[in-house]
């Protein structure tokens, strides 16, 4: 009886030995790459969506983060994204636009009139599918699964922005996209083109003399130090884009496909609002710290520059564009 009981055990632990190899084999790990902090809005992307994957998957699709460049600017980890060489990334609107030019829409000028229109945008599924279907028929190699932001974008400098002739002249590092570079110029400003890894030490030499970005992007990336005026002009928003490579796409079950388009659907849902609080947290932080935060900035001089642009830029950028932009100012 001894000898039974002993081999039955041993049969047991084998079997779950068995059951647990097997288990670690169907887990699969795939990269997800972004140029931010994880400490950034998103981070808070990058959490959602691994979270909601494993759930679905129940722990067979797993998400590997690389936060903070590990993989690259954005540009470069988008094509090797686009090679099959990483999985997932997420790049600004702006940076999309370096492979489908009419992405740029997102970053016009005041198209978002306020963080509330923002994040009802941002979540509405006819701008998300309006977006997925322009990178659908413009690129090659990998597509769009979600969108999200971080907030809207302000000014910062070694001097206070609080109206449109505050920046005439100067030198101010932009995104590089057809929108930026028009719009920009239309405030008065010169425009200076850059990886954003290079940032911090031009505002510190004075290559430029004004950035943009986010309220938490310049606080995880301390631009502060270099730049201790943050100005809230919010002229832009930082929308972001989620990616998946074709090649992953194309190995996958729809069961799988499913899985990972219903967690980039919780991204689109959840993210907005939770990287706006966090927009809000950065900049009582960084009042704490004794940052120059100009809240009251007159928008009414950049507005009147801005506003005419909106559909003349659309226009030139194309159909999808044109689609997109009317779809966003229609939200109430």
């Amino acid at each position: 009886m001894a000898d039974l009981k002993r081999l039955f055990g041993a049969v047991l632990a084998a079997s779950v030995l068995v059951a647990t190899h097997a288990a670690a084999q169907e887990a699969k790990h795939y990269r997800f790459a972004y140029d931010q902090p994880k400490t950034t809005g998103y981070g808070i992307l990058g959490d959602i969506f691994a979270d909601k994957l494993k759930e679905l998957s129940k722990g067979t699709m797993l998400i590997d983060q690389y936060p903070g460049a590990q993989l690259g600017q954005e540009p470069q980890v988008l094509q090797l994204v686009k090679a099959g060489d990483v999985e997932f990334c997420i790049s600004s609107s702006a940076n999309a636009a370096t492979l489908s030019p009419q992405a740029g829409v997102m970053s016009m000028h005041f198209l978002f009139r306020s963080e509330a229109h923002l994040i009802k945008a941002i979540a509405d599924p006819e701008v998300a599918k309006a977006v997925k279907t322009m990178i659908s028929e413009t690129v090659q190699g990998a597509h769009v699964i979600g969108l999200a932001t971080l907030g809207l974008r302000s000014m910062y400098s070694k001097r206070e922005i609080r109206k449109i002739d505050d920046i005439r002249g100067l030198k101010v590092r932009v995104q590089a996209t057809p929108t930026e570079d028009t719009t920009f110029p239309a405030y008065g400003a010169q425009i200076v083109h850059m990886p954003f890894g290079s940032v911090y030490t031009s505002l510190q030499t004075g290559v430029v003399d004004v950035a943009e970005n986010g309220v938490n992007v310049y606080l995880a990336n301390k631009h502060y130090e270099v730049a201790p005026v943050l100005s809230m002009t919010e002229h832009e928003a930082n929308n972001s884009l989620v990616w998946v490579s074709d090649k992953l796409w194309n190995s996958l079950t729809s069961e799988q496909r499913g899985w990972v388009q219903a967690a980039a659907d919780e991204v689109n849902r959840s993210q907005p609002a939770k990287a706006l609080e966090l927009e809000h947290r950065s900049a009582d932080k960084l009042t704490s710290m004794g940052v120059k935060v100009v809240t009251d900035v007159d928008k009414s001089g950049f507005v009147a520059v801005a506003d005419p642009l909106l559909d003349k830029l659309a226009r030139d950028l194309g159909p999808h564009a044109e689609k997109i932009k009317d779809l966003v100012r229609s939200i109430k």
